[in-house]
């Protein structure tokens, strides 16, 4: 049984619009490639959260949480790729002025395919949020009650509002001026994302457990 469900709903929403790795790539993706970048990026988020709800019931978060060993692999697993997407977005930067002067798509189109994978791998590889699923929804739980339903209903849910949050937000910036469409604005918002995802996974390697 989950008690408090309401307030469980906006202490989630409140996490969610936080600004993070996840909003970070999806912002980038949507710049680039429009709407349909952006929700495939958000269909992987959510994918990945879908695994976490899974593990979290499974219990398998909570011997990610016990275990130094296991938490560190992932921790700095997951801070290698944010720290690998970071750069690789700086490298594009690049690419993408090269494509301009040949007037090619060819490096838009293999990037924008990536989308999915580099929301779902974000999310996955963030061992925050294990962390997350099992020390802030145990507070929504009724003593004494079996955790396996109210872990999906708050997993679900979380899940679903992190959805319609970022659909919001993707279409809210598929709408903003025309010249944040422009190829040297593009270039400087992929600057500020790679800088902010190799900035987070830094933090997410020297960060004590």
């Amino acid at each position: 049984m989950v008690t408090n469900y309401f307030l469980f709903v906006f202490m989630s929403i409140c996490l969610i619009i936080l600004p993070g790795p996840d909003t970070a790539i999806t912002t980038k993706n949507t710049l680039m490639f429009g709407k349909t970048g952006g929700f495939k990026t958000t269909f992987g988020i959510c994918c990945a959260l879908m695994i976490h709800t899974i593990a979290a019931v499974a219990g398998l978060s909570a011997l990610i949480v016990k275990s130094a060993f296991l938490f560190s692999v992932i921790k700095y697993v997951g801070a290698i790729y944010l720290i690998y997407l970071g750069v690789k977005v700086m490298a594009s930067i690049r690419k993408s002025e090269a494509a301009d002067r040949v007037g090619t798509t060819a490096v838009k189109s293999k990037t924008y395919k990536s989308g999915f994978l580099q929301g779902f791998f974000t999310n996955l590889l963030n061992p925050k949020i294990a962390v997350f699923f099992l020390t802030f929804l145990p507070q929504f739980l009724a003593p004494g009650h079996n955790t396996f339903i109210p872990f999906f209903i708050m997993g679900g849910t979380y899940l679903l509002l992190t959805a319609v949050w970022f659909i919001f937000y993707i279409l809210l910036i598929d709408h903003v001026s025309s010249f944040m469409k422009k190829p040297s604005t593009e270039r400087f918002v992929q600057a500020i994302t790679g800088i902010v995802l190799i900035g987070f996974g830094l933090k997410l390697a020297i960060e004590k457990e």
